[in-house]
């Protein structure tokens, strides 16, 4: 598939909507969105960086919002299921609880907040637009008030008896930012993100910080390819050396694995070689 411009990136880009989330207006309107209520002015930090390096300081990959009512937002969106959702938003309260409440506060301090992930996939399998917990007594079912809710959102719900059109709208649009899409949208709020949208798909800057974001990407999967290709013909050139006589027929079985297939005999002999020097000295070491 041909990567797409910066111009052409859908809003469920992770790039696109870190940048997009950035806006305290456009953070507002996706919040009211998802959560169906109007929120008051909202400011917006990043509170999780990862530094490439001094041209390209940071590529911001969480967004943590609060209203004037002290409320925190923290907003991710997830391409991939990684199948680690559960865990991974009991640490994203954690750390957001650790940094927002000051050694000898009480723990009455602590405000509400919202750790919302926005999944390009159905992270429980229900077909539900929304999944929303809360902390409730098992017993009982009376819920602990910790003043915290975990929201997952699903573009692939199908209940949509069960969420507001808006919802519905607003998930369909992270797949489809275009103008051919928002026609057909109803809702002021996602028509005037899409406006914000459009406006900083035309930053020339940000589109180059794009385009070098994404040679990092590709050349670390490259890195990473080439790293575990070397890793797995070693392994597999090991377990064959226990079994077969020599270099040319472990080269010859080598080559009959598709990933394989291409390797070069001096690329088996280095493997095997390396594998018999470790081998020695391993036994040497033991005497």
């Amino acid at each position: 598939m041909a990567q797409k411009s910066f111009e052409e990136l859908d809003l469920c880009n992770g790039f696109l909507f870190s940048a997009a989330m950035e806006d305290p207006e456009t953070c507002q309107l996706a919040l009211e969105c998802i959560l169906d209520c109007q929120i008051s002015n909202v400011t917006v930090k990043t509170e999780y960086n990862v530094l490439y390096n001094n041209e390209f300081k940071c590529i911001r990959l969480d967004v943590l919002g609060r209203d004037e009512m002290e409320v925190s937002y923290d907003l991710e969106m997830q391409n991939e299921n990684e199948n680690n959702l559960a865990k991974r938003s009991r640490y994203y309260q954690a750390e957001i609880d650790l940094a927002g409440l000051k050694t000898g506060e009480s723990y009455e301090q602590l405000k509400p907040l919202y750790v919302i992930f926005i999944c390009n996939f159905d992270p429980f399998g229900k077909k539900f637009y929304r999944y929303t917990f809360e902390m409730q007594c098992i017993e009982e079912c009376f819920p602990l008030n910790d003043g915290v809710k975990r929201i997952f959102l699903s573009t692939k719900g199908k209940n949509k008896e069960d969420v507001s059109e808006t919802v519905i709208e607003f998930l369909g649009y992270l797949n489809n930012s275009n103008d051919t899409y928002i026609e057909k949208v109803k809702d002021a709020k996602i028509k005037r993100i899409h406006e914000k949208v459009k406006e900083l798909k035309k930053n020339r800057d940000l589109g180059a910080r794009y385009m070098y974001f994404e040679e990092l990407m590709k050349s670390r999967e490259r890195k990473g390819y080439r790293e575990a290709y070397t890793e797995g013909l070693s392994a597999l050139v090991k377990i064959l050396s226990n079994f077969l006589p020599d270099v040319e027929t472990i080269y010859q079985t080598v080559i009959l694995q598709d990933i394989y297939s291409q390797v070069s005999r001096e690329q088996v002999e280095e493997c095997y070689n390396q594998i018999m020097t470790d081998s020695k000295n391993n036994s040497i070491n033991i005497q």
